[in-house]
Order: structure tokens, then sequence, then C-alpha cells
């Protein structure tokens, strides 16, 4: 039986070790970030402002400037700059949580942290697109990335780079319809989705077009994919740009937004840090 001076040996031992553990845990998590710092960090986000290609139901953003920097206001010694924007939740890139169509599921506030830094996976199919702006993601194009690449890894980000974020900010090429009022823009596709969330376990999914469903779709009011993402209480990014400068593997991507209560949906800045 161990005495009390042993006892008590024993309990400065644990606590010195686990004070050391904690500062080399510490130490490696700076020494990660300063590795990070030296990487090339590229922005998939839009500026928004008002003006901007949105989904056709939604108003403009408006902006009124409130304080200016020679106006003090009554209660200040000095003047500054302060606006009042006014925008739906879906504006620019943004995020759309489970909950922004299915009832009870995730709110913007109540995605995790974890699911914020990410494994960047971008399936480029720009070129397909540039000879069918019809085009949806297949699962054999997904088999071919892996092929190319290794598998998706689990708690993946997959962007789909169709280079439809390069007609930004005209809200007529983005939408591309023809003479009938059919919208043609690339898409997803259930199958291609099923196998991203449903087999290889990813964590959300991205594009640069301002809807899941490919215009085809959408111009009929079908939304089932944007819906089949949603449902499965992930969340998704719309409207990413910048998927040009990114490889289609090794990447990782951070997606942030802020955390409104009950949030149906926000502007979201996301950022690759490139190897």
């Amino acid at each position: 039986m161990l005495s009390k001076k042993g006892l008590l040996t024993g309990g400065i031992a644990l606590a010195f070790s686990v004070v050391m553990a904690t500062s080399q845990e510490q130490n490696t998590l700076w020494q990660i970030q300063k590795t990070l710092a030296l990487k090339r960090y590229v922005d998939l986000t839009h500026e928004f402002a008002p003006g901007i290609p949105r989904w056709p139901g939604f108003p403009d953003e408006t902006r009124k400037t409130i304080y200016w920097y020679d106006k003090r206001p009554d209660t200040m010694g000095a003047g500054f700059f302060a606006e009042l924007y006014t925008h739906v939740g879906q504006w620019g890139t943004h995020v759309d949580p489970p909950a922004h169509f299915i009832k009870g599921l995730r709110t913007v506030d109540q995605i995790d942290l974890k699911e914020m830094i990410l494994p960047l996976v971008v399936v480029d199919v720009h070129r397909e697109c540039e000879q069918n702006p019809d085009y949806t993601l297949t699962v054999d194009r997904l088999k071919k990335w892996e092929a190319d690449h290794g598998q998706i890894p689990a708690g993946a980000f997959v962007a789909m780079r169709t280079d439809w974020s390069k007609r930004w900010p005209d809200a007529a090429k983005m939408k591309n319809e023809d003479p009938k009022g059919v919208a043609h823009y690339p898409g997803w596709s259930l199958p291609a989705l099923k196998y991203l969330y449903e087999e290889r376990k990813i964590t959300a999914s991205g594009h640069e077009t301002t809807d899941t469903d490919p215009g085809v779709a959408t111009t009929k009011e079908d939304y089932s994919l944007e819906t089949y993402i949603l449902s499965t209480n992930h969340y998704q990014i719309e409207l990413l740009t910048n998927l040009d400068q990114v490889p289609e593997s090794g990447a990782i991507v951070v997606v942030s937004f802020p955390k409104p209560k009950g949030g149906s949906g926000f502007p979201a800045r996301v950022f690759a840090i490139v190897p």
C-alpha cells in the first residue's frame, strides 16, 4: 500500500506530466499555425453588394450610411463610419443550414465549429460545362476523381468546379435563359449526392451557381437536390468562386459565417489553404 508521501509524490508527478503534455500540445498547435501561415490562401467568396445575382423571389440588398467621419454622434467625441445593411440570409456566397428547407433541423447557429475546417475536394468539370451548360455531376465522374486522387475522405467538403463564377456578377449570364425562359446552368445529381453523403460520409458540399439543382430543374421550381442535402442535416455553400485557383485535392477549406440565433442562412466567408 502506498504511503501518504508516496501518493503525494505520485500526484505531483502526474500533475507535472499533464502540464508538460498540455504545454507541448499548445506548442504543437502554435507550430501548426506558423506552418499554415506560410501557405497560399485563396478566397472562395464573392464580395456582396446591392444588385448581385440572387434567387428571383428575394428582394435586393439595401444599405444606409447612418454615421460618417465628419458627422459626430450626439454622445461621441469623434465621428465614425457605420452602415445599416438589409438583405436576406441567402445573400452572396452564403451558407444554407438544414433548417432552410427542413423544419426542425439545425439552424445556422447550431452548426458545429468542427464542421468549419475540412479537407477540400474539388471536382473539376468546367470543360464538361463549357460543352453542356445543363451538365450534372455523376457518380462515374466522382469515381474518376477517386481513381486519380484516392478515396474522398470522410468529413470532406466537396466543391464542384464549373467556372460558372466567371459570369459573376452578371445575373443574366449566370441564369443563362433560352428564348423560352428556361435556365441553363449546371448542377448536381441525386446519385452523386447520395454517393458523397451516404457512402463517403462527407460533411458539406458547395458550388458556384445560385442553386444545387440544375437550371432546367429550377425553372420548374424543382429544388429536390437541395432538399436532399439539407434533409440529411448537412449544410451547403452556394455561389463559391476562385475554385480554378485551388488543386483538386490536398487543400483545406475554412467555412465561416456569423451566428444569428435560429438563423435560416447568412453570407459566409470561405477560403482555402493551399499546399
